[in-house]
């Protein structure tokens, strides 16, 4: 897909840049330190294909927690609602996504939703694959098929540094282990949930994603249905409720849009029915999701009223 450079995006982006200094890197997964914290690019994908962009959306990233929405949308597709929901809720949790609380208080132990480290990793015990290469790769061929761009994969640095500092996700699995929630070997879910988070891509790619979930599972690029309709409802559905962590009311009241965002400064925005969005600013808020995205939404609909409400 071609990206044209679009000269009032990019004084929007020049605006949200502004505050770029209020926000901190992630720290707590060393190799995303190294990001540049003055980075910001966008990119917007619409459903017939066009795009339009600002900053350097070729520079690449890691999903982080936006990952976890493609997954929930591969084992819906795979394995229907009613047996995905018997492993993990539906319910926005106000507590920071790597709580441990709300399993210890629950009576089934069952994490309230798929959107919190809990639940995301009972999303992935579901991956199908003999094995964690098999997993990885299926989670693969899964996201090129909906970036339509067979290039894609993950990257190893940022894979082995969660992989050798996830200690309280490792905890989360082994309490739901233990409370038969989830079942297989912990080392191989973590394995395969963190190649997950590290799989990289860039702003264009990511806003080809939201759009697919935008226009109800359709590929902006080839126009073919990659994800069924009710599958991409109810991935929506989630990113409204859940998707920017215990900030989801608040970005709810103030932009409107179903979203994930990621540590690592990523945001995916599926505006309905328009188009997809595609963000990149390294330097967090105290939610940890993008100070200068955040921002950078704020001016969108601001601008162009993006809400769905």
């Amino acid at each position: 897909m071609a990206c044209q450079r679009n000269e009032e995006l990019q004084e929007l982006l020049n605006e949200a840049k502004k505050v770029a200094n209020e926000g901190k890197v992630a720290s707590y997964i060393p190799a995303l330190q190294r990001e540049n914290p003055d980075t910001l690019s966008c990119a917007i994908a619409y459903p017939d294909g066009q795009c339009i962009s600002a900053g350097d959306i070729q520079k690449n990233f890691t999903l982080q927690s936006i990952s976890k929405i493609i997954t929930l949308a591969l084992v819906l597709m795979d394995y229907g609602s009613e047996h995905v929901f018997h492993k993990v809720g539906m319910e926005p949790t106000g507590d920071p996504f790597n709580s441990i609380i709300k399993l210890e208080t629950s009576s089934q132990a069952k994490p309230l939703n798929p959107m919190i480290n809990a639940g995301a990793l009972s999303v992935t015990s579901m991956i199908k694959g003999k094995d964690a290469t098999e997993k990885v790769e299926y989670i693969l061929d899964f996201v090129r098929k909906l970036c339509h761009d067979p290039e894609i994969t993950y990257c190893k640095d940022v894979a082995i540094s969660e992989f050798t500092t996830s200690f309280l996700n490792r905890s989360l699995c082994y309490y739901m282990k233990g409370a038969g929630v989830i079942h297989g070997n912990v080392e191989e879910i973590m394995e395969v949930y963190t190649k997950q988070c590290a799989i990289s891509m860039n702003c264009l790619q990511l806003a080809i994603i939201g759009a697919v979930f935008a226009g109800d599972g359709i590929c902006p690029v080839t126009q073919e249905e990659v994800i069924p309709k009710n599958v991409a409802r109810i991935c929506k559905t989630f990113m409204v409720t859940c998707g920017m962590y215990n900030a989801s009311g608040e970005f709810a009241i103030k932009i409107g849009v179903p979203a994930k965002s990621g540590v690592s400064g990523g945001i995916m925005c599926a505006v309905p029915g328009r188009f997809g969005i595609g963000i990149f600013g390294p330097p967090l808020n105290e939610i940890g999701n993008s100070h200068t995205g955040m921002r950078l939404l704020e001016l969108f609909q601001e601008k162009y009223d993006l809400s769905m409400f």
